[in-house]
């Protein structure tokens, strides 16, 4: 029983399957953890198929708020995502990305866990014993002279912002709030692709003929209505979300965003 006990604590899987796993292992807790992380592996793979739209978004700085990070780990219910070991899973894998910051999702999938494990056989044991199929999704690492985060709606939305002058932390956080909220593409007009910007002016000026106007007109009505498409699209011509009457680039003042990140479930 004392066996049982602990092979639960330490999977998570249940009384049968448990006892199943000891007996085939002969009493071997350790070889008992193994097919049970076998099984897991296997029933993650059948869920292959179901999609992981839930989830949780995870940012940090580091303590001198030059170096942001942010993390999305994936369930298929919210009920999962509420759940302890989802929760403290996360939380490891977060550790991984602050820790020791992996190149890409394929490195961090790689890194090897506190019990030896990878985080990919973790993951794809731990979606055995929730019976759920669960993923991590994505990762960034921004760096610059001042960095900072804002998370809302408890973890389904995050943003981080890289400011290039030291010392701009509040500037940054406010910045990084402005995105949450408003969730623009682009920083400034300039990164607007080419292609991009001509689609919407053809939607423009298709309906400004449908409304009956003339050619010449439309043409001076598509500089205003390109303008407002910056405003939608670009950080910098966004209403700041704490005063209306400023534009975000205005209170920036001599600062410069060097990137942002937002992440959205």
């Amino acid at each position: 029983m004392e066996k049982l006990k602990e092979l639960r604590e330490k999977t998570g899987a249940g009384i049968g399957d448990c006892k199943k796993a000891l007996d085939e292992a002969q009493g071997d807790i350790e070889k008992a953890v193994e097919i049970l992380r076998k099984k897991g592996i296997a029933k993650a793979g059948k869920r292959g198929d179901r999609e992981a739209g839930e989830g949780v978004i995870k940012v940090a700085t580091n303590d001198a708020e030059t170096e942001g990070y942010i993390l999305e780990v994936n369930a298929e219910t919210d009920f999962v995502v509420r759940n302890d070991k989802f929760q403290e899973f996360s939380d490891k894998i977060f550790g991984l990305v602050k820790g020791q910051k992996p190149a890409d999702l394929e490195a961090l999938l790689g890194l090897t866990m506190e019990d030896g494990h990878s985080v990919k056989e973790n993951l794809e044991s731990l979606s055995g014993v929730i019976g759920e199929k669960l993923g991590i999704k994505k990762f960034d690492i921004l760096t610059g002279g001042s960095v900072a985060v804002y998370s809302h709606m408890g973890g389904r939305i995050g943003a981080v912002v890289a400011l290039d002058k030291a010392g701009e932390a509040d500037l940054a956080r406010d910045i990084a709030m402005q995105v949450a909220a408003a969730n623009p593409k682009y920083i400034s007009p300039e990164e607007v692709p080419a292609e991009e910007l001509d689609k919407e002016k053809d939607i423009y000026a298709e309906q400004l003929r449908k409304e009956g106007k003339p050619e010449e007109m439309i043409e001076k009505i598509l500089g205003g209505k390109v303008g407002k498409y910056y405003e939608e699209v670009c950080l910098l011509k966004q209403e700041y979300i704490k005063d209306e009457k400023k534009k975000v680039e205005d209170i920036l003042g001599p600062s410069k965003v060097e990137k942002f990140v937002r992440y959205s479930l």
